[in-house]
């Protein structure tokens, strides 16, 4: 969005509070939204410096052997019909698969992986509700901080555009656990991009998008699970510091 557009998108919304004018009342669901929607609501950008992935990606983390032989397996068996998998298969089969492994669940911190679960925020000027793919949060049986999202499981043609859902989603959280940033990722067929979202004020965001990791070779896949692990130890120690 351009300075200009910025400023007019201001001037409604003063002109709409001077007018009298309340929130949207009616929600609006994660999966329905696009660039252009999500730009009407707030003010967000791309930031296309992505020297802030360095401390996430350049971690010295150590993949167990059995871990990295469960990596060659699931990459021998799938890797190769991966892009013809529709939403469903790609999640069982792959993508769930590779989150069970990660083991973001944790029941002495009460940490919990939910799937296709709903989440909802609302303020003066947006109403986001919808199921979320997949996200870790706080809680065993029912979630309530929510740490880290992935999104969207979209089969790699036609499966429209999963950034706009997920930055929404990044959006609630931030607001809701009154966080200025939070990463996730989303992933289109067999390609993976991790994300890193910015509150800087009121209604005002930016994100980066990372570079493709291609699931399909096994070097990026072990990046894959490496920069997931990386945000697993996040979340454990943020919860033990919380405790």
């Amino acid at each position: 969005m351009s300075e200009l557009e910025k400023q007019q998108a201001q001037e409604i919304q003063e002109l709409r509070k001077l007018l009298g004018f309340k929130t949207r009342d009616k929600s609006q669901a994660f999966s329905d939204l696009t660039m252009y929607d999500l730009e009407d609501l707030v003010d967000i950008d791309k930031n296309f410096n992505n020297e802030i992935f360095n401390s996430w990606f350049d971690n010295t983390l150590e993949i167990d052997k059995n871990k990295i032989e469960f990596l060659e397996n699931i990459l021998d068996k799938y890797g190769q019909v991966l892009e013809r998998y529709n939403e469903d298969t790609l999640k069982v089969v792959f993508i769930g698969a590779i989150i069970e492994e990660v083991e973001f669940f944790n029941k002495e911190l009460r940490i919990g992986n939910f799937y296709h679960k709903n989440l909802s925020y609302k303020n003066d000027k947006i109403n986001f509700n919808g199921y979320c793919d997949f996200y870790v949060a706080k809680g065993l049986e029912y979630p309530k901080s929510p740490y880290f999202f992935i999104q969207e499981y979209k089969p790699s043609k036609g499966g429209g555009d999963p950034e706009p859902q997920l930055l929404a989603e990044l959006i609630c959280a931030v607001e809701l656990n009154n966080w200025n940033t939070i990463k996730g990722c989303y992933i289109i067929g067999a390609i993976w991009n991790f994300v890193i979202l910015e509150k800087l004020d009121e209604n005002q965001y930016q994100y980066f998008v990372s570079a493709n990791f291609d699931s399909t070779k096994i070097e990026d896949l072990k990046d894959i699970f490496k920069n997931l692990l990386f945000v697993k130890n996040e979340i454990i120690e943020m919860v033990k510091n919380d405790k």
